[in-house]
């Protein structure tokens, strides 16, 4: 009797794979169905290598990867595909993915996958993708059926490239190679990598940060406060506007430490040290005011990219990636070529004299001009694909690291180094602050979008690096409830805050949110009850702070469980919402606003 019923269910087993290609409910457990699969190493005339052994070894939710060459040849190699989910998620599951640089996120399903980024790894910045299948990179969540939710990432980027070949009824687990020559009988180790299921994506999420700190510590610093010039004047920002911002600051907000030059004062992309007309009376003499006035100097830097009118490009070609037949790499060949003064070239992180360059740099404006911090932008074009680099068999990783490490050396040990568009993982351990949206600006459209970004981004605050959400900007012509949506949106970041605008010009009934905000110096990320992010918690300081956004266009009303009674005020106006006993009830709250309120036991 007992055999048959065994029988029967393993009978209905079949039919239900049969039929539906899967079922969480019967399928044996995912997370060892992963880790039994097999590994393919992929050579570079695209054809599987059985001369090259994979070796895995688990330690609980982390593994790591020997490969090696037992043949008498040296071998190219593509890419290892090291793990392989088929028909284990069904095509409709909803997926979180990163990308390569920062400017990508994916969302969507595995059948539908919906980018989130403004800007996508394959298709802006010309990142192959194999036929039929999505790319993301980093960190693959997926929030499967029957409250499981997985979690997929790579926990270290010294050398290569993690990602997630994706399509409707396969999770593929890559590791490129980018056709490395591995000599007969070598030895190499992958990048970490890291897999764990659970009911709380925040769990998870914290249990895979705290394997990427310990490969790439975390570098330690305060989180910044400060002022950005990019967003008021962009790159005709002259010296007077960052004077008259400076008394404004001073006198309106002076707990912002930091004021940033952004992109605008250099002669050309590339000529760091060479400064354009809208500084001709010397930017140093600008930095030397900031500093007497008693605040931090700070500078904007795309070190990684020169265009074709600099000295760079017309001395020193060779110092710049080669493409195929030796020549500079035009960056617009094999991606995007640059947002102004294109196409870009690119300065090689391996090479010596390059790295010497990147040195000189940076301690002339640490310890000449006196900047203690540096905004770096376009740092993506140093660990950009398809080049050719000085170092032989160099990765593009490396060569991004090691250019990296020669500007943390020239910047000094007490200078805080920011990442914007930059390549995420090849980042870690190197940079204090990671920009983690796109470029904001004053529209409703975007302000959600980036958002979005932001928030999907915030485990990684305070455990990677610090997150910059982007500044937070008062003026314009948006309705108040659409400046307190942003306002309160970036405080739930618990990031960095610098402000965007031209400081004299915020009206009052908005200059009191961002003094509020740098009064306050939160540093602590939501937790929000619900990936729609509507309803977030900030623990921090000893005090509690509700976050609630309402990202639709018309009102609607929440009621928050509490455990004890509550008074709540609100966060800016510090006006009384009322004192509530079992739940926080917040009537006909209104569309396209958010706020921040200060929760008080009674």
């Amino acid at each position: 009797m007992k055999r048959t019923v065994w029988c029967l269910g393993f009978l209905a087993l079949i039919f239900c794979v049969g039929q539906n290609g899967f079922s969480l409910s019967r399928w044996p457990n995912i997370i060892s169905t992963i880790k039994s699969s097999k590994a393919t190493v992929v050579s570079s005339n695209g054809q599987h290598n059985s001369s090259v052994s994979v070796k895995r070894k688990w330690s609980r939710n982390t593994c790591k990867t020997l490969v090696s060459n037992s043949s008498k040849s040296p071998i190219r190699i593509k890419e290892v595909i090291l793990f392989e989910a088929i028909n284990l998620f069904p095509p409709d599951t909803p997926i979180s993915g990163e990308g390569f640089q920062m400017l990508s996120q994916t969302g969507g399903t595995l059948n539908a996958p919906v980018a989130l980024g403004s800007f996508e790894d394959s298709k802006h910045y010309g990142m192959v993708e194999p036929k039929g299948y999505r790319v993301v990179y980093n960190l693959l969540y997926l929030n499967g059926r029957e409250d499981r939710k997985y979690l997929l990432g790579f926990t270290s980027a010294n050398r290569f490239v993690g990602k997630f070949y994706l399509s409707a009824d396969t999770v593929r687990v890559v590791m490129d190679l980018e056709n490395i020559e591995l000599a007969a009988g070598e030895t190499i180790d992958l990048e970490g990598f890291f897999m764990e299921d659970g009911k709380d994506r925040e769990l998870l999420l914290s249990n895979f940060a705290e394997q990427v700190e310990r490969a790439h510590p975390r570098r330690p610093s305060a989180s910044p406060t400060g002022w950005c010039s990019w967003y008021c004047f962009g790159s005709q920002v002259t010296a007077q506007n960052v004077y008259d911002n400076l008394s404004a600051i001073k006198a309106e907000v002076p707990s912002l430490k930091y004021i940033q030059i952004d992109d605008g004062y250099q002669l050309n992309m590339g000529d760091w040290l060479s400064v354009g007309r809208s500084f001709s009376g010397g930017v140093t003499d600008v930095l030397g005011r900031i500093k007497e006035a008693g605040f931090e100097p700070a500078i904007w830097v795309a070190p990684f990219i020169c265009d074709s009118t600099s000295s760079i490009f017309r001395e020193h070609k060779d110092w710049l990636v080669k493409d195929e037949n030796g020549h500079p790499l035009r960056s617009d060949k094999v991606g995007f070529g640059g947002w102004r003064r294109g196409p870009w070239y690119v300065l090689d992180g391996t090479n010596p004299h390059v790295q010497r360059h990147f040195e000189t740099i940076f301690s002339t404006m640490r310890e000449k001009w006196g900047c203690t911090y540096f905004k770096l932008d376009a740092n993506y074009w140093g660990a950009i694909h398809d080049g050719k680099y000085y170092r032989a068999n160099a990765t593009r990783t490396e060569a991004y690291r090691e250019g990296m490490k020669a500007i943390v050396k020239g910047a000094g040990p007490d200078a805080f180094i920011l990442g914007c568009n930059h390549p995420l993982w090849p980042s870690l351990g190197l940079i204090h602050g990671s920009r983690s949206s796109m470029d904001v600006s004053r529209n409703w459209t975007n302000i959600k979008k980036t958002g979005k970004e932001n928030l999907l981004r915030g485990w990684q605050n305070g455990r990677l690096w610090w997150n910059d959400p982007d500044c937070l900007l008062l003026t314009g012509d948006l309705p108040d409830n659409m400046f307190a949506f942003h306002a309160s949106l970036l405080y739930a970041t618990g990031g960095m805050l610098l402000s965007g605008d031209d400081v004299a010009s915020i009206p009052k009934n908005r200059l009191i949110m961002l003094q509020k905000m740098a009064a306050d110096g939160n540093t602590t990320t939501a937790k929000f009850v619900s990936e729609e992010f509507e309803i977030g918690w900030v623990n921090s300081k000893g005090s509690k702070k509700l976050v609630v956004l309402n990202w639709g266009d018309i009102p609607k009303s929440f009621k928050i469980p509490i455990d004890n009674p509550v008074v709540v005020r609100d966060f800016f106006s510090e006006k009384l919402v009322g004192h509530f006993d079992r739940e926080i009830v917040l009537e006909n709250f209104g569309g396209q606003l958010g706020c921040v309120y200060v929760v008080e036991e009674e």
